[in-house]
């Protein structure tokens, strides 16, 4: 625990200007990230007596080592720059609201020749245009179904498009009324987009004129005695009433707004956003989070308009914002809201009328989230501290082991030998540090000597770092990423630069768990204390009895079959198992997908594809001339001559067999040989 003032700037060196300010820790993880209008002023409240901080903020200011700041020009500047250093850097000590779930969006792909109406979740992609978003999918299907009948637009996967176009006839939703089917011509382009278009207006809110002209149509179609188009009509009139009843008006004058309601207590916050469009409720959705920083209501708003919007552009941000306290400084919340809207936004408490009577509904929905998943995570905490204890009672740990990393070596008979590290931290996943390696040190099968390399290529950076700097590097620092293993991805991630872009790799853990037992246990042990690492405890898991190993013991130390405890070991070896095999299984597909057009020098993907459209297989390919391959497009003589060297040299494929008969196929025709 240090000391603040013994990383406290000197009097004069703090600037009196706006500005963002980043706490790190001994090992230069970024903990906290802050802004203010005036840094000297706000960083002289963190180095004041410890006993007067606020019990977060003494933990804070506690824990780290130094602090370090960036001028800038103006408090929008700094509002947006906090944004992206606690999105980037992840700092434990700030509150970040995390979504319990990714939520449904009703999105129309206006990207596409064919726009397509469809659920969609995740990150929002350009030139689609979202509704949302929902609490269920279900409600999106419904609302799509019953406005089919009055706007027909595509629906199918481009996959299910594109069968239909070329067998020439639509699906039963072209049969039935419910699409257009431009699949087969019966809408041109143009008709399906302005579909698309009107379909959007009246998602966005535009009602009312819709709906009007449709009832003048009926009404003249009735004049007409066109009874059939009549009645048709009336039932299109019908089904929109019936979407719209699914969202009922609580605004007046087509209100596009978004209330946002906090619920909080002393350790945990939740807030809950309403969507509001055209005066329709069209979305809700809410997050909870720890306080882990001393903040009121009016600081979890900001936080909560920079998670909300901080992505957002165009019509996503709405011209109304209700909040239940205005942040800090307003004005510069609302300009950079504007900024990102492209118009000018109201940031605003409601007072009275129907807005106030709506945001104490948001509210009571606030308050009942907040109670539901303290219900939830009540028995969760208690399990996991229970299991952490458990272990280090059952390893004879100093204190519970908060960070576990587990290693599991993956290979079909000797080929594709891989392994993987999963993390654990306070007994939950943390998957932004999963990381995979190759085994590179030798051929071959031998599951001891594998886990031996990967747990030293693992801790060996740790050693390389500590002689640069004279200290360990902490999880979030830019450097300490071992040049062989990538996160989520293959060997080849090398360390950054010292400005503190993180890369969570070299963290310690407390514990390191093997997939194996006392062979695999004593190779892990023994590449730590090649590196002289004596400050990290190792076990193993074995799968036939799920029996603990420790290094150097006889007897494996085993765990009550109910024992939370061994639950927790169980659940981080298979998670390490699960990863490594599907890394394995990705590398065989690769390498049985590799072609003899691979090795040829300067012909990428499209020319490859070019080759095998155009001869049909890469059999035929074999048997034409340096004359017949320039014929393709973008093919010149010298690269048709690598072409055919290549597939001189390559050996003969083995013949494809149809399983169901026996039969060898032929890949001239598809047929078989007899």
């Amino acid at each position: 625990m240090a000391d603040p003032s013994s990383y406290r700037p000197k009097p004069g060196e703090i600037p009196d200007s706006p500005g963002v300010y980043k706490f790190r820790d001994e090992h230069r993880r970024v903990i906290y990230v802050g802004k203010a209008k005036s840094l000297r002023s706000r960083l002289a409240n963190y180095f004041q007596d410890v006993a007067n901080l606020h019990p977060r903020t003494a933990t804070m200011v506690t824990t780290a080592a130094s602090v370090e700041w960036t001028v800038v020009s103006t408090e929008v500047e700094a509002l947006q720059l906090e944004y992206s250093w606690i999105k980037e850097f992840d700092p434990r000590f700030n509150v970040k609201y995390r979504d319990d779930k990714s939520y449904p969006y009703l999105a129309v792909t206006l990207n596409e020749e064919f726009p397509r109406v469809q659920v969609m979740r995740g990150a929002k992609r350009k030139g689609v245009r979202y509704f949302g978003p929902y609490g269920h999918a279900w409600a999106i299907r419904e609302t799509v179904d019953l406005m089919l009948r009055v706007f027909p637009v595509r629906t199918c996967s481009a996959g299910v498009f594109k069968n239909h176009r070329q067998k020439g006839r639509p699906c039963l939703l072209g049969y039935i009324g419910k699409c257009s089917a431009p699949c087969v011509g019966r809408v041109t382009p143009e008709e399906h987009r302005e579909l698309a278009e009107d379909f959007c207006d009246f998602m966005a809110g535009r009602t009312g004129t819709y709906l009007r002209r449709l009832e003048k149509e009926m009404t003249a179609a009735a004049e007409e005695m066109e009874y059939e188009r009549a009645a048709r009509l009336r039932d299109d009139i019908t089904a929109l009433r019936r979407a719209l009843e699914k969202n009922a008006v609580v605004l007046a004058d087509a209100t596009d707004a978004d209330l946002i309601a906090v619920a909080e207590d002393e350790l945990e916050a939740a807030v809950q956003i309403f969507h509001v469009r055209g005066g329709r409720v069209r979305g809700q959705r809410g997050w909870v989070t720890d306080k882990v920083e001393a903040v009121d209501t009016a600081g979890l708003v900001e936080h909560a308009l920079q998670q909300l919007y901080g992505e957002e552009r165009g019509d996503s941000v709405p011209k109304e914002v209700l909040v239940p306290a205005l942040p800090v400084n307003p004005d510069a919340v609302g300009q950079w809201l504007a900024e990102r809207r492209g118009s000018h936004v109201s940031l605003r408490v409601p007072q009275r009328g129907d807005k106030k009577a709506l945001m104490e509904t948001v509210a009571r929905n606030a308050q009942q989230a907040l109670a539901l998943h303290k219900t939830k995570r009540a028995s969760d905490l208690t399990t996991r501290s229970r299991a952490l204890e458990e272990i280090a009672e059952a390893l004879d740990l100093d204190s519970a082991p908060l960070r576990i990393e587990c290693f599991d070596v993956s290979h079909l008979q000797g080929q594709d030998v891989v392994a993987s590290m999963v993390v654990f931290e306070d007994g939950l996943p943390r998957k932004s540090e999963y990381r995979r390696f190759q085994i590179k040190g030798f051929e071959g099968q031998d599951d001891v000597r594998s886990m031996h390399e990967v747990i030293g290529r693992r801790f060996r950076r740790y050693l390389a770092e500590k002689d640069k700097t004279g200290e360990w590097i902490g999880a979030d620092d830019p450097a300490q990423a071992p040049a062989d293993a990538a996160p989520g991805g293959d060997a080849g991630d090398s360390g950054r630069d010292e400005d503190g872009r993180p890369k969570r790799f070299a963290y310690p853990p407390q514990l390191v768990v093997v997939d194996g037992g006392a062979p695999q246990v004593a190779a892990a042990q023994r590449a730590l204390d090649e590196l002289g690492i004596d400050d990290v405890a190792v076990c193993g898991l074995a799968k036939r009895l799920e029996e603990v190993w420790l290094p150097g013991d006889d007897d494996p130390v085993v765990l009550p079959r109910s024992s939370e405890g061994l639950y927790l070991l169980q659940r981080i070896r298979d998670t390490a198992h699960d990863f490594a095999i599907r890394y394995q299984r990705s590398k065989r597909t690769k390498r049985i997908r590799t072609s003899p057009l691979d090795d040829v020098p300067g012909l990428g993907e499209t020319r490859k594809q070019a080759l095998i459209k155009h001869f049909g297989s890469v059999k035929r390919l074999k048997g034409a001339t340096i004359e017949q391959i320039c014929e393709v497009p973008g093919m010149g003589r010298k690269t048709a001559e690598s072409v055919v060297a290549a597939l001189a040299q390559a050996a003969p494929a083995a013949p494809a067999v149809n399983t169901a008969t026996g039969e060898i196929m032929d890949e001239n025709d598809g047929g078989s040989t007899r």
